[in-house]
Formats: C-alpha cells, structure tokens, sequence
C-alpha cells in the first residue's frame, strides 16, 4: 500500500478539524536540531539541561515538541509550570529526554520536493528568529527578569504558519500568492478565505490543546486585551521583525521606532542604533 501523503491541499471545515491535524509528538524539526540531537544522543552522559538547551531553544518546532510532552506528563499535578525550554530540560531529566525524543524527522527532508514551500518556510523561521532576538534585546535593556520566556513567545509567535507550511504548503503558496498580488489585503481575510480559520486562531487553538504554559500562551496572544509591557515586547519585535524583512525602508518601520522608543524610554537615534546592533549579533 502507498504511504499517505502529508501534505493536504483541501482545508478542514473549522477549527477544531485543523487542530486535529497536528500532533505535537509527530512534528518534524530542523535539521539542524535533529542532526545534533544524534551527535549528542551517543553520549548523554556527558550532557546537561544548559548543553541541551543551546540546542533546542532556536527551533520554535523541537520547543513546541518539548514543551507540550513535559506539559501532557505534569497534567494534574501541583506546582508551577515548565515556561522555558532549560526549565523543561530540568524538570524531565535528560536520559528520560533521549528516550522520549528519538531520532526526528527534518523539516526541510519533508518539503525537500517542493522548493517554493521550502523558501517560505524558512522566510517564516527567519523572521522568527530576528523576532527572538529583537524581543530579548528588548526585555534585557528593560531588565525584565522574564527575559528568556519573551524571546521564546516571539520565536513560537508564527509556528501555525511554519506549521501550515508543512501539512498545506499549497495553501501556504496560494495565500502568499494573494498578498503579493495585492499587498493592502489583510493577512487575516485571505486566511480565513482559503482555511476557513485564521492562523492567529490556529495557533492559540494548539497552544490551548497543547497545555503550553499560561505566560506563553498571554504573551503570544495579539488580540488578548489590554496589553502590558511584556505583551508590547512581542508584538513590537514582531513587528520590527516583520516590516524590517527586506530592509530597513519599509514605510511602517518610522512608527515601529517611535514605540520601541515608547517602550525602552529612548530617544529617536538611540532606539535605531539599538535596533542596527540586534539585528547585527
């Protein structure tokens, strides 16, 4: 019998049909994360949760993995929650880590046949990251002490999106194709058009189902009320990181600076020389 294919190119009808699609333990993951996963595997002995977590905290999908297993193991018992990736590592156990994640299957292995959806699939992971980085350059000169759980709610900020690359990349095209053929139309509008749910919708859909942490959970959410300093962290990294993708001319980018500025209680030229230096490391 041939293997199911998958991918899907026709959308469920609702909500809860995607989220059945996804099982947080069947994710695939970097590449780059799988390949040091087997480096690392051989010798666990010699690994620790920090070791571990360099490995781990740049891909948004092997945190979703991790988080949502530690999550599904703590269901029902006392004590607060697992909110960063080290955390997680920790409260797990390494070996128990190893036998629970075994050799993972690769993102780009997955999409290797379709190089249009590889490209914007990783054009998604990219401005995750530069998100992560502009959130934890924040959050550090705000000296906030939840510093690693803001870079790590920007770095899972769009992983529906990463997702939908990887179980409907012909959706994920036909989107993009729409908002490159009219850049006005609402990323929400054409979503809910071609899936019948928007990915904001899909994500905090997972992240619910999923049990990941309440902070993460608040701090991704966009649409969520009124929004503290922690919240406006987020979003500003994601919106820097976002009108800033291919060069710092983008007409929205003057008014992102005047709220980062807002925010990190700078003036004008500090706040973009600030910029400049994250985006640089």
């Amino acid at each position: 019998m041939a293997e199911a294919s998958p991918f899907i190119s026709t959308p469920p009808r609702d909500l809860a049909g995607w989220v059945a699609l996804f099982d947080p333990a069947a994710l695939p993951v970097l590449a780059s994360s799988a390949d040091a996963l087997e480096e690392l595997r051989p010798n666990e002995d010699a690994v620790d949760a920090h070791l571990l977590a360099e490995t781990i905290a740049s891909d948004p999908l092997m945190t979703v993995k991790l988080l949502a297993h530690v999550a599904a193991l703590r269901r029902g018992r006392e004590g607060g929650e697992t909110e960063t990736v080290t955390e997680a590592l920790v409260m797990l156990g390494i070996p128990p880590f190893f036998r629970a994640f075994g050799p993972q299957t690769a993102a780009e292995e997955l999409l290797a046949g379709q190089p249009a959806a590889l490209e914007g699939f990783q054009r998604v992971l990219r401005r995750a990251h530069r998100a992560a980085r502009f959130a934890i350059g924040f959050a550090v000169h705000r000296m906030d002490h939840d510093a690693p759980v803001i870079h790590e709610a920007a770095l899972l900020h769009d992983f529906a999106e990463l997702l939908l690359w990887l179980r409907a990349p012909t959706l994920a095209l036909a989107i993009a194709e729409r908002q490159r053929a009219d850049p006005a139309l609402r990323s929400a509008a054409v979503q809910r058009e071609l899936l019948h749910v928007t990915l904001a919708e899909l994500q905090q859909a997972l992240m619910t189902a999923w049990r990941l942490p309440a902070l993460l959970v608040r701090l991704a959410d966009d649409h969520g009320g009124a929004a503290n300093s922690q919240v406006r962290t987020v979003q500003l990294a994601i919106r820097v990181a976002r009108h800033s993708a291919d060069g710092w001319d983008n007409a929205a980018l003057p008014d992102d600076l005047r709220e980062v500025g807002e925010l990190l209680l700078l003036a004008p030229e500090p706040t973009a020389r600030l910029l400049r230096e994250i985006d640089a490391d």
